[in-house]
Parts: C-alpha cells; sequence; structure tokens
C-alpha cells in the first residue's frame, strides 16, 4: 500500500511539475529575431551553461525588454562572471536573468548609479525589496553589451525556478529556429572492469565512425568483453549560426534495453562542477573535445541523468553479439542516431591497463598533506573524484602538481615557506601558477609571517613569484592640459604584467568619480553624462594597485566647457 502511495505521488508530483512550466508566459527579451551562440546545458569549463546565449548582432546596446511582470529582485556589477547583471522576480515563482549587460535602463539605472555612488565602487550587490522596481511585461529595463566575462557583444538569459535552479528557456516556448541535426564529432570506448576489453585493449579506445546514407552512423564491428561503458563528443548547430552548441537529450540502449538517458531541461548551480566528472577530463585537456560519458561513476550525483539500467554500463559476455545505440537530438527533435555492433569475445590482450604510479597514491575518501622542499599541498576529503597517482616534485622556487589531465572539485591548499627571502621583499610575492607561455598567472595569495597560502582547484606548475613593478596607467583619449569640451568619457588605460589590477579610484577636483573597468580592454571609462562637473579646469587624479599592493598614481588637468 504504501509503495502504491508513493508511486501515485511520484506521478502526480511529475504530471503537475510537467504541467506548471507556463509555456507561453515569458516573451522575448529582445526585439530581434532569436539566434544562438549558447544553449542551455552546453559544456562549459568547470559548468553547464545555465541559459541561452542570445547574439545581438555583433553589436551593444539593444534594448532589453521585460518578458513578463514582476520586480527587480537583485543587481550585480562585478568587473567578471556576468559584468552587468539583472534579476527579475516573477508572481509565478520563476526568476529571469539577464547578464553582460551594457547598462540598466530608467529607474533601474538610477537606483542602481545612486548605490554605487554612496559605496564609492562600481561593483556591487544590492537586493531591492519587491515595491522598489517594479516591471511590467514589455518595460525597456536594460540593454545588451559585452561586460563581465562575456568574449563577444550577447545577451545571457535565464530563467530560474522557485529553487533557483535553472531550467531550459525552451521549455517555456522560447523559441528558436533549428533545423539541423546534432553532430558527432568523437565515439570512445571504455573498458571499466578488472578483465574488461575492447578490441583487444585494456585502454580507452576510440571507434571509427562510418556515415549511412540515412545519415546516421555506424561503427565497426567491435569486438569486447566484460564491463564496458561509452562516451561521445557532440554538439548542436542552430540556424543562422555556426557555434557549436549543446544538445537536449542522449538516450542509449543495448539489446533495446535503455541504459542511460540524459536530459538537459534543469540542474542547480550545487551541482553543476561535476560537469568535470561527466566529462572525460584527461581527453578533454589533451584533445580539446568534450567527451560525455554515457555512464554514472561513483562521486556522479547529476540530475541531467533522468533514468539509468546499471549505471548506464553494459556486460558483454563470451559468445553473445548485440548491438549498442546512442540516440542524440536537439530540442526540436532532430535526431542523430549511433549504432555499434558488438561481438562478445575474450581475447588476448595486447595492450594492457596503463596505470602511471607513482610515490604519492591519493584516496579521494581522505584529505591529504604532502610537504616538499619549500611547499606543502593539502588536499581535502573529496577533492578527487577517484583514488589517483599523483606526480609531485619540487626544484627551488618551482612545484610540479601534478598535471591538469585530472579534475579537482575542491579547494586544494598550497603553502610555501619564504623565509629564505629579504624581509622587505616578502609583502611582493605571490604564488603563481604557470601559463602556456611559462609565466605566473597570479592565485589570490595570503602571507603569514614566512609562509605564503594560495588556493586552487588545478593541479600544474607554481612558483613563487615577485610582482615589484606598479601597474601602468596611461591616457586614451585625452591629454594633459587639453580642453575636450566634445568628449562623452573620460578613458585611460591600466596595465599591470605581473600580478594584475586589484583595485582603482578615481576622483575628479578631489570628488570621487564612478569609472568603469574593462579587465578585456585594460581600459578605464569614464561618463560625463554621469557627472555635475561645474568648474572649467579640472583636475584628474586615479590611483590604481595592483595584487601585491603596488600603487601608481596618474595626474592631469583637462578643460571643458559647461
Amino acid at each position: 500500500m504504501k509503495n502504491a502511495l508513493f508511486f501515485f505521488l511520484f506521478v502526480s508530483l511529475t504530471v503537475f511539475g510537467q504541467k506548471s512550466v507556463p509555456e507561453g508566459y515569458f516573451s522575448n527579451p529582445l526585439d530581434i529575431p532569436l539566434v544562438l551562440s549558447g544553449s542551455f546545458g552546453e559544456l562549459r569549463s568547470n559548468h553547464f551553461h545555465s541559459g541561452l546565449d542570445i547574439k545581438t548582432q555583433q553589436r551593444e546596446g539593444i534594448p532589453v525588454y521585460a518578458p513578463a511582470d514582476g520586480y527587480v529582485s537583485r543587481v550585480k556589477v562585478s568587473h567578471f562572471g556576468y559584468g552587468k547583471a539583472l534579476y527579475i522576480k516573477h508572481p509565478n515563482g520563476y526568476t529571469t536573468v539577464y547578464a553582460h549587460l551594457q547598462k540598466y535602463a530608467g529607474d533601474i539605472y538610477e537606483y542602481v548609479h545612486d548605490r554605487q555612488l554612496k559605496k564609492e565602487s562600481f561593483e556591487i550587490e544590492l537586493f531591492p525589496n519587491a515595491s522598489a522596481l517594479p516591471v511590467k511585461k514589455g518595460d525597456l529595463i536594460a540593454y545588451t553589451g559585452n561586460t563581465g566575462g562575456s568574449g563577444g557583444p550577447h545577451l545571457h538569459f535565464e530563467i530560474r525556478d522557485a529553487a533557483s535552479r535553472p531550467m531550459n528557456p525552451m521549455l517555456f516556448g522560447i523559441d528558436v529556429p533549428d533545423s539541423k541535426k546534432p553532430l558527432i564529432s568523437a565515439l570512445l570506448a571504455y573498458p571499466i572492469s578488472d578483465g574488461a576489453q575492447i578490441n583487444n585493449s585494456q585502454n580507452r579506445t576510440k571507434l571509427r565512425l562510418i556515415l549511412q546514407k540515412d545519415g546516421s552512423y555506424k561503427t565497426e564491428k567491435v569486438t569486447a568483453f566484460g564491463k564496458i561503458g561509452f562516451g561521445v563528443s557532440t554538439n548542436d548547430q542552430l540556424d543562422g549560426a555556426s557555434n557549436k552548441n549543446g544538445v537536449y537529450q542522449i538516450k542509449t540502449t543495448y539489446n533495446g534495453q535503455e541504459k542511460i538517458n540524459i536530459l538537459f531541461e534543469k540542474f542547480s548551480f550545487a551541482e553543476t562542477r561535476y560537469l568535470n566528472r561527466f566529462i572525460d577530463y584527461d581527453y578533454w585537456r589533451t584533445n580539446r573535445s568534450r567527451v560525455q560519458k554515457l555512464f554514472r561513476q561513483a562521486n556522479n550525483p547529476l540530475s541531467i541523468i533522468t533514468s539509468e539500467d546499471t549505471d548506464g554500463y553494459i556486460e558483454v559476455k563470451e559468445g553473445y553479439n548485440g548491438n549498442y545505440t546512442i540516440r542524440i537530438t536537439d530540442f526540436k527533435g532532430n535526431e542523430t542516431l549511433i549504432t555499434v555492433p558488438i561481438e562478445g569475445k575474450k581475447e588476448e590482450i595486447t595492450i594492457p591497463r596503463k596505470i602511471e604510479e607513482t610515490d604519492d597514491y591519493i584516496y579521494a575518501n581522505q584529505a591529504t598533506s604532502i610537504t616538499k622542499g619549500k611547499f606543502s599541498v593539502y588536499i581535502p576529503a573529496n577533492s578527487l573524484y577517484e583514488d589517483t597517482f599523483l606526480d609531485i616534485s619540487t626544484a627551488s622556487d618551482t612545484l610540479h602538481f601534478h598535471t591538469d589531465v585530472v579534475p579537482v572539485h575542491k579547494n586544494m591548499t598550497i603553502t610555501a615557506d619564504v623565509s629564505n627571502y629579504n624581509d622587505i621583499d616578502k609583502d611582493k610575492l605571490y604564488i603563481g601558477r604557470l601559463n602556456y607561455y611559462g609565466r605566473p598567472y597570479y592565485n589570490t595569495t595570503y602571507r603569514k609571517g614566512d609562509k605564503l597560502s594560495a588556493k586552487t582547484r588545478l593541479f600544474g606548475t607554481y612558483v613563487i613569484a615577485a610582482d615589484t613593478t606598479p601597474p601602468t596607467v596611461k591616457p586614451v583619449n585625452f591629454d594633459d592640459g587639453k580642453w575636450i569640451s566634445s568628449n562623452k568619457t573620460l578613458q585611460l588605460s591600466i596595465e599591470d604584467e605581473l600580478s594584475g589590477i586589484s583595485s582603482y579610484r578615481g576622483t575628479i577636483n578631489g570628488n570621487f568619480i564612478l569609472m568603469e573597468y574593462d579587465y578585456k580592454k585594460d581600459r578605464l571609462t569614464y561618463y560625463f553624462d554621469d557627472s555635475d562637473i561645474t568648474e572649467s579646469e579640472n583636475n584628474l587624479k586615479v590611483i590604481v594597485t595592483d595584487n601585491v599592493g603596488n600603487s601608481a598614481t596618474f595626474e592631469a588637468t583637462f578643460f571643458r566647457k559647461q
């Protein structure tokens, strides 16, 4: 009886949940045709994409309209990430999100600008009450831009449920033309159990895809034995764009038995970093192609896997033949099918499993501390998804902390002993991770006495680096002592090649001015529209500080007719 009641409640809640998605409630936030550069659930670095990236015809300043009634519940302005972002809470419990904005509109702009001036900070986060900034469907709320971590002008648009989980906006009737089938770039097979093998190998094996006349794919017959898994690299191209977007659903079967169903409809931000467990991280780092593993390993709680049989694995027995199929669809129902014919055969293993053993074996469920030379590393429990050999070594001021082919879920701590440095130099030291060019990239570093410490979720080579050079500050669109009455802005270039920019502050005639920092262009901008300057002769002063405390002061005089 209890089981029957549970089943009834489960089905009822599922049906209710499906019906409760208000299709047609939200309108297009832009008055232009919808062409996407990014889709919901798309695989990104360390996360699933949480919305739609809507192309804005390679320009900024396109009006953004409220897609439904509601009120502004949150505003966040930051140099990185979402840049200028806006959140609208709607009466039906959903929240819509708009990111990388150029600027806010009307009362929203005035509300934010006033508080930025009071705080004397461009970066700000606000949570207006329900009566402060109400909006009606169709109201102008902002203009599209390219702020924050955006790689080009576009609008990032999200719909989140009452639990702040992002949902696929296409479920709500946001319609995007798509007449193309998903594309396949790689198919991999994985021997899982100790005795498993694929084509005489115990290692990950890439299978050759053969295009069929009907547009589906088939591989050559695979000989296999034991517990096997598969992975696929796939993306979708929508109409009007060449961008490689994410797919909507991946479903697999083995001899007609469904093995796994992966559906990109909803996820939580708390689980999004598990993308690194979902993909073949090593293959991504070495081949720059994200392969989605069509099986659930331990420490993979992702809710996008909506159903599964034996965690998505198949068991291939001696003398038994079968067909493994992968059915990939986009939201419009365009489909690509892959068939893998399998012959169950236990053969001589000519390529045994590769295991590179080292002195440092890390148990994933245990915290580990390791000290070598000047460096100590602390790896909290469950930082790694599975037990792993790590290659850790030091040489003078350099720490080789394995290679970035193993995903890390939690922050690890690197500590460096700098007691051999002069006291006057210690404040200019930091821990940096070497980039592809062999230059140290600043990690937020803290010093306590003779110890530097930094947190990281990336393996790689780290060094003790020093920055004794202050930032450079140069005018871009004006000269000292000149008239600039026709200028709409004051722009300065600010750069710091070592530890990077930490903060800046500008004043005119001793009064704080609000300057926007675009780190992608190394540019500070002040808009004269924001000003209440009454003098013809004006003194500009800008102080820029890097991440280890070196400061540069720029001063200039400009003249302007009022």
